[in-house]
């Protein structure tokens, strides 16, 4: 009797990798979810979820074991640092018999386990959003609290993405030929403004929000008293000073993958409503 195929998603409770879980289960598929603490997950019944940990290539053995394709993160979840093992995941995934494999970029330069894919005869589709739209929960408790978002750089437009559409993404890619070799760079269908986003929540969740500039040196020190390290506040600063161009162009990539066109900024907050205190 030959099973149907087993899809392995990493990073499966993470923001890309739920939706995911929930799009293969949806369409049938046999899925097995990754992740660090299974008694946590809350995943839908119909997959399988076990304990395991990218940066630690031993403790996936299991995990690999009879997977057809894998959805893997390029990055380490805990600390979003590049995963410095990716030869040997890669070398683990062959021997696992996994012949494709999408990979949930978290930068433009290209690191261990991309290139360690590249170099190897996978079948391999990279999936490089320009940003997440739960970028904006961060907002979330000024929202509820107080009906305010504090922000800086009001001007800078993102063509930002819904995790659901990079889901559905890699879902045919996992899915379907035609999807090897390529890096799916991601958007929304529209550049919104930080200022144009509060005034969205605010139209969604029919409320009033408030937006209170923040400067430049106001963010910064917040950025510092969170943790983030010089390094990482030089590339905030970069991308929100002076921006790349595929940051605020919408590409058409997701309804060309897909067959329909990516969810807008409303319909996410639609989805999120209530951690924004909507109903």
């Amino acid at each position: 009797m030959t099973h149907a195929p087993l899809f392995l998603v990493a990073g499966a409770t993470g923001t890309v990798g739920r939706p995911l879980v929930h799009r293969l289960l949806a369409d049938g598929h046999r899925v097995r979810a990754l992740t660090r603490n299974p008694d946590k997950a809350d995943l839908p019944k119909g997959a399988e979820v076990v304990a395991g940990d990218l940066s630690d290539a031993a403790s996936l053995t299991e995990a690999f074991e009879g997977v057809s394709a894998a959805h893997l993160i390029g990055f380490d979840g805990a600390d979003y640092a590049p995963l410095a093992n990716g030869a040997e995941i890669v070398d683990l995934a062959r021997r696992s018999g996994v012949r494709q494999v999408t990979v949930l970029r978290g930068g433009f330069d290209k690191n261990p386990l991309e290139k360690a894919l590249e170099a190897s005869d996978l079948a391999w589709t990279f999936l490089t959003p320009v940003e997440f739209m739960a970028n904006t929960l961060e907002w979330a408790p000024s929202i509820r609290d107080e009906g305010v978002v504090r922000a800086a750089f009001p001007d800078v437009k993102s063509a930002m993405i819904h995790e659901a559409d990079i889901a559905d993404v890699a879902a045919v890619a996992l899915t379907h030929d035609g999807h090897a070799g390529q890096d799916y760079w991601l958007t929304g269908p529209e550049a919104l403004t930080t200022r144009e986003q509060v005034r969205v929540i605010g139209e969604v969740l029919g409320r009033d929000i408030r937006y209170v500039e923040l400067t430049t040196d106001e963010v910064v020190a917040q950025w510092r008293a969170e943790g983030y390290t010089e390094e990482d506040i030089a590339f905030f600063l970069a991308v929100r000073t002076d921006p790349p161009e595929a940051g605020y162009t919408p590409l058409p990539t997701v309804e060309q993958v897909t067959g329909r066109p990516p969810r807008t900024f409303a319909q996410w907050v639609r989805d999120h409503a209530a951690s924004f205190g909507g109903p």
